[in-house]
């Protein structure tokens, strides 16, 4: 596992199709504001940078049968880019490069989210974006009620007055499993897909959600909890 910490939360989710964009992933950078009443430094500041995000975890049940399914896709589809399903999370909000001194005030911030309701969130179902003709990116679906969606908006809101642009796309949460350089050679993986059916990966309920740092390495990244925030419900 890539993590230094080693605790597991026991949380899921479930599909709906990605939004018109690409998914809500661990790609990007945010820029911090210059001037703000925080008194954060500057993207343009000195000294060391971490890259920061904020996240659910995934159980190691569900993350178990997400594996098993892309290893035997995989064997039909070696072209695409596969994702490290071990390194998976349910981005929240991704922040991107931060001064280091700049990690306490963000953490500050998320402690005053609200979260009076635990969501309960369903792994279901595999889909292609934009569409299974020409995709560019393959998904695990995720299914919450309002309380996922509410979380996030009150993550994007806690973190908005420290310069972090709110985010402009709907939240449409999902994992990426895979992404495609080129759409030949896909007819084998449709088959397979078409043959396994709809997938149900399991479900879990979320009680916590976490601020991420992620170490970018040969190997893959490399994430560490940086702090867990807790359902008050």
């Amino acid at each position: 596992m890539p993590y230094k910490d080693s605790a597991v939360l026991t949380h899921t989710l479930k599909p709906v199709p990605p939004r018109t964009g690409l998914p809500r992933d661990l790609t990007g950078d945010l820029q911090f504001a210059t001037n703000n009443k925080f008194g954060l430094r500057s993207r343009e500041a000195q000294g060391k940078r971490v890259r920061l995000f904020v996240a659910l975890d995934i159980p190691e049940d569900v993350r178990a049968a997400i594996a098993a399914l892309t290893a035997k896709l995989k064997s039909v589809c070696g072209s695409a880019r596969w994702a490290r399903i071990e390194g998976a999370h349910v981005t929240l909000k991704f922040i991107g490069e931060v001064p280091q001194e700049n990690v306490e005030p963000i953490k500050t911030a998320l402690q005053a989210v609200p979260f009076p309701a635990a969501p309960k969130i369903i792994f279901r179902g595999v889909g292609f974006f934009p569409d299974a003709r020409r995709p560019r990116v393959l998904w695990a679906g995720i299914e919450a009620g309002p309380e996922l969606r509410s979380l996030a908006a009150s993550v994007e809101t806690a973190l908005e007055p420290l310069g972090f642009p709110r985010e402009q796309r709907e939240f449409s949460p999902h994992l990426t499993l895979a992404r495609f350089d080129s759409t030949e050679k896909l007819a084998g993986l449709r088959a397979a897909i078409a043959a396994v059916g709809p997938p149900d990966f399991g479900q879990a309920i979320a009680n916590e959600f976490y601020l991420y740092q992620s170490v970018l390495k040969r190997g893959g990244a490399e994430y560490t909890r940086l702090a867990t925030f807790h359902c008050v419900a």
